[in-house]
């Protein structure tokens, strides 16, 4: 019988990303972090919020990958809801977007 969590699969997946840390986020759940930069952050097995661009943020939204965020929907964040684990493979897309785009940005690329 397999026991893991939908957030204990995304983050067994997220901690093999190189330089990666993940803590206890400031309003509940797990965040994600590299070089310092939180890159999402997921709420128990039912949300994630991942901040983007304004306009990244905006595409993401246009083509249905991501929702507006939850509270701020005018920002660069967007909200993923997670409805079931065939939703994972989505978000963890979305979570490696944005950690490529902060890593590219980090090593001296356009991210």
């Amino acid at each position: 019988m397999n026991t893991t969590t939908i957030s204990q699969t995304i983050a067994h997946t997220v901690s093999t990303w190189q330089g990666v840390t993940i803590a206890p986020h400031r309003f509940g759940g797990i965040e994600f972090r590299v070089n310092n930069r939180e890159f999402g952050h997921l709420h128990g097995d039912y949300q994630a919020d991942i901040p983007f661009s304004a306009r990244l943020r905006k595409e993401l939204v246009a083509s249905q990958k991501a929702s507006e965020h939850h509270l701020y929907p005018n920002s660069g964040w967007v909200s993923f809801y997670i409805r079931s684990a065939d939703d994972v493979p989505a978000l963890i897309e979305l979570l490696k977007l944005n950690y490529d785009r902060l890593t590219a940005y980090s090593n001296g690329h356009l991210g």
